[in-house]
């Protein structure tokens, strides 16, 4: 039976326009034009700078109905630290369970919903979905966008063996207590039945093939950026954050420094900004341009501009999250230089498809060497690139 009212909780939603914000309001967009209500449990935007956006407010309750009554999105207040760690982090997720169970707990005596679906992280806001469950017997949906516990703990975000142990504790039972589960990727998918052998659905990340494209004789538009048209561009373009590992871009910039035709560029807002600032100018880095989060009407003409695109991840967060910056990446047609290991999805996904080169991770010889192979190859993915992105990912 087709649901006709869905229930989602999530920390992040519209109007972020990156990361699990863009995809749940692309979800709940899905759905309203389907002709199903959706009610959404969110809270303010503020990712990914760390800060809530104007003209929103952080501090109190605000309902918004739209799309003549199909969507409700309740906003609820919460902590947002100005320099996230996995503690703050943690103050943070718990801040905004508690202020959106007091939304829920208004909801348990309204209408019945027919899916609750939560969007993880925060892997504990699937405790809530749980026990309204008990109340009103709705079908919890569990929908992972990055293996969290995993990521805080190979990345040394929280340090305490007892805190983590206690959270994959928690996390294996509300694995096993869902109604469903899904994720992005199939290499995600094996990590998830590593920890509890279920049914594990891929629901993967998408682009809007329309609004991202490629556009002719892109050499063009570089000077609205302050770049030479003959400039050979090197982008990064997403969230600044520690699992990236980032600071290999800076020293890759570094090797390229004598060659004044090869420009970097680190685009985008996060945690890590201030740190890479510093680092670069350490390095003594001046090749390495950063540039904000472009506005959304700009976004597809400056994603053009890159004659490589990176994507950049460390060693050891293999398979733990599934780079959501590809998909868009490939609906412009970019090249792409990506850092994964063998067998990871994200390898399996560009070396099966032919759609970009590969470089093992934290190898600053090897990533040099693929950027100046893309010098001598322009265009050389570009076709297959945006084809894969118009069949698998729109």
């Amino acid at each position: 039976m087709k649901a006709k009212h869905v229930l989602v909780h999530g920390i992040n939603f519209f109007p972020e326009r990156t990361g699990m914000g863009k995809y749940t309001a692309g979800m709940v967009d899905f759905m309203v034009q389907q002709g199903i209500a959706c009610t959404v449990l969110t809270s303010y935007p503020f990712h990914p700078e760390w800060k809530v956006k104007p003209p929103y407010k952080n501090g109190s309750y605000t309902k918004e109905i739209s799309n003549n009554g199909l969507l409700t999105v309740h906003r609820c207040p919460m902590y947002v630290p100005a320099k996230p760690t996995g503690i703050t982090r943690i103050l943070q997720e718990t801040s905004f369970i508690l202020s959106s169970s007091l939304v829920l707990l208004k909801l348990v005596f309204r209408k019945k919903f027919d899916a609750f679906i939560i969007i993880s992280p925060p892997f504990h806001l699937a405790l809530v979905a749980l026990l309204y469950r008990f109340f009103r017997k709705t079908k919890v949906i569990y929908h992972i966008q990055d293996l969290q516990i995993d990521l805080a703990n190979e990345l040394k975000l929280i340090k305490s063996k007892m805190i983590i142990n206690l959270m994959f504790k928690i996390e294996h039972y509300i694995l096993g207590k869902a109604d469903m589960v899904s994720t992005i990727s199939e290499g995600m998918i094996k990590k998830i039945k590593q920890k509890r052998d279920i049914e594990v659905v891929n629901f993967p990340n998408w682009t809007d093939t329309k609004q991202f494209f490629p556009i002719e004789n892109r050499a063009s538009l570089k000077p609205k950026w302050n770049f030479q048209t003959d400039n050979f561009i090197v982008m990064y373009s997403g969230n600044l954050g520690e699992k990236q590992g980032l600071e290999l871009i800076l020293e890759v910039a570094l090797k390229f420094q004598k060659n004044e035709n090869i420009k970097f560029i680190i685009c985008g807002n996060g945690a890590y900004k201030i740190r890479l600032l510093e680092q670069a100018n350490k390095l003594g880095v001046y090749n390495v341009h950063f540039i904000p989060l472009q506005p959304e009407e700009d976004f597809n003409r400056f994603l053009n501009i890159a004659d490589v695109h990176l994507i950049i991840q460390k060693e050891n967060t293999a398979d733990l999250v599934m780079p959501s910056k590809l998909t868009t990446i490939l609906a412009v047609g970019g090249q792409v230089i990506a850092t994964a290991n063998p067998q990871t999805t994200l390898y399996n996904v560009i070396t099966d498809n032919q759609i970009g080169k590969i470089t093992p991770p934290d190898n600053v010889a090897q990533l040099c060497d693929a950027i100046q192979a893309f010098t001598q190859i322009p265009e050389a993915y570009s076709t297959k690139a945006r084809n894969y992105a118009l069949k698998h990912l729109s």
